[in-house]
């Protein structure tokens, strides 16, 4: 038995992979554990028709009945959607919920995972995890940073989760030899802002110069992924300076009510949502729904090197 026995490719993603066509894969933790129901269900839809308008194909990734599923019916939609048992599945956890049948979000070092086994090289999430503050005491680093350095797949996303230590983050990217490209930028965008006081290695003019860079990249045999931060439109972007008052709230009141490890990020997100009275959570789906579309032409562009 090899890995191919747990994967399971819908029929539509299968036939465009062996025809060299683009695919853009999406992940399943910012479903179940990053959104409310129904507004998870308006998104997941939402999200592929963004995709699909600019001439790819959405796979969005989940594991569901012992399979890594690369692509997702509407009935599995539902269920990640609802998220009832629905775990938050980073690398270390993929044998055990395969092995036990449980169901799994994927995260976006899995999400990478799962894509790599399929042949997609192109993933749209929303921010990559990272360093976190206060990382030099707790060791709190986000699995994300090791599937980039290892793993064959570009990850277009609005910078990192701005609750993180951007700093530190960026300098493990660098130690591990991830190149960090900015989409028509020379900042390394912060989510939800444009800015965050850190550049990126190299701006990327269009889809098709991105696309010549990471085929460049893979045709030397360099291990690993890219990240390319995609700053989030003008009008949807907040204030950087008022974003860390409100991250630094947040911060505080994760640390008084003990929350640690997997479960930070969900927590400090629904407390940001709350403390910005839904403003930040109207920015992020704007945000996601722009990753989507960058990767989607990059994409495209892959195909047409191929």
């Amino acid at each position: 038995m090899n890995y191919k026995d747990y994967l399971s490719i819908a029929p539509e993603i299968q036939e465009a992979l062996e025809q060299g066509k683009p695919v853009v894969a999406l992940e399943s933790t910012i479903l179940s554990h990053g959104m409310p129901y129904p507004e998870n269900v308006e998104f997941a839809s939402a999200v592929e028709v963004v995709v699909r308008k600019e001439g790819a194909i959405p796979a969005t990734t989940a594991i569901i009945g012992g399979k890594l599923k690369v692509g997702l019916t509407k009935d599995e939609l539902e269920i990640m959607c609802k998220a009832e048992d629905v775990g938050k599945v980073s690398r270390r956890d993929v044998a055990v919920y395969l092995a036990t049948g449980k169901t799994g979000a994927t995260t976006v070092a899995t999400t990478m995972m799962i894509a790599a086994l399929a042949g997609i090289k192109i993933f749209a999430t929303g921010g990559i995890g990272g360093v976190h503050r206060g990382a030099q005491e707790t060791m709190d680093i986000s699995a994300d940073l090791q599937e980039l350095a290892h793993t064959p797949v570009c990850v277009v996303g609005a910078g990192c989760k701005s609750i993180l230590d951007i700093g530190l983050t960026l300098e493990y990217l660098e130690t591990m030899g991830v190149p960090v490209l900015g989409y028509q930028t020379d900042d390394f965008p912060a989510f939800y802002s444009r800015k965050s006081g850190f550049g990126v290695d190299y701006n990327i003019k269009d889809a098709a110069e991105a696309a010549k860079i990471l085929k460049t990249k893979w045709d030397l045999g360099l291990e690993g992924g890219a990240l390319i931060g995609n700053p989030i439109p003008e009008e949807y972007a907040l204030d950087f300076d008022e974003m860390e008052k409100v991250i630094n709230k947040a911060l505080d009141m994760a640390k008084k009510d003990g929350i640690r490890g997997k479960a930070t990020t969900p927590y400090l997100l629904a407390h940001i949502k709350e403390l910005t009275d839904g403003v930040s959570f109207a920015s992020n789906l704007q945000l996601a729904y722009n990753n989507a579309k960058v990767a989607s032409q990059i994409s495209v562009e892959l195909s047409k090197l191929k």
